[in-house]
């Protein structure tokens, strides 16, 4: 035998294997565990804070006005970027951001 028919052979061969395991494969079903079903955890946990965005969504346009809605939305924010609670500090308070010497210009 001439070895690239030998090679032709072979290579056809192992081509067809494959499409084999892979038949086989794609038809076995998966065997899922007798305890699990659709993982529905919003469902089962009462979630204030999910709520009162759901609220905030179905007043539409006057959520822009509800204080409630603007501090729900903080709070989302807040939890979404990872940040932690705000210490209590007012917001009226001045930021702890601000130069040492501006209350020396400010004298003057």
């Amino acid at each position: 035998m001439d070895g690239k028919i030998l090679a032709r052979v072979v290579a056809v061969g192992f081509v067809g294997l494959a499409m084999t395991a892979t038949a086989l494969e794609m038809s076995r079903k998966e065997d899922k565990p007798v305890g699990e079903g659709p993982h529905t955890p919003a469902a089962s946990v009462p979630n204030p804070l999910r709520d009162g965005l759901r609220r905030c969504q179905a007043l539409g346009e006057a959520a822009l006005r509800d204080d409630g809605c603007a501090r729900l939305w903080a709070e989302q924010r807040d939890r979404f970027l990872g940040l932690e609670k705000p210490s209590g500090r007012s917001i009226s308070e001045p930021a702890a951001s601000r130069s040492p010497n501006a209350g020396q210009h400010e004298a003057r």
